[in-house]
């Protein structure tokens, strides 16, 4: 039993870390064949930067499905090699 109390409580410090990750924004322009997303951000304490507005590359083209310019987001990026790269992608609440 503690050890199942112990993995549930593992889980649900991961899944606030995760939540807290997670960076607020707004759709400005998405580029389906490109496989890119233009987005007016918040910070991104994990990549250390400044609200601004940027292109970000996607993972996977399938996240860009929906979306259009004006939805607002949450999102998580990260670095690759100097590419900024869009890796989960959900509609703000």
């Amino acid at each position: 039993m503690k050890r199942h109390l112990s993995a549930l409580l593992a889980l649900a410090a991961a899944a606030a870390v995760a939540a807290a990750d997670l960076a607020d924004g707004e759709v400005r322009k998405v580029d389906r064949e490109a496989q890119k997303i233009t987005i007016k951000h918040g910070e991104i304490k994990s990549l250390d930067m400044p609200a601004m507005t940027m292109v970000f590359n996607v993972k996977d083209a399938a996240m860009l499905g929906k979306l259009k310019a004006g939805d607002k987001i949450r999102f998580t990026a990260v670095n690759e090699g100097g590419k900024y790269i869009v890796t989960t992608i959900e509609a703000a609440r």
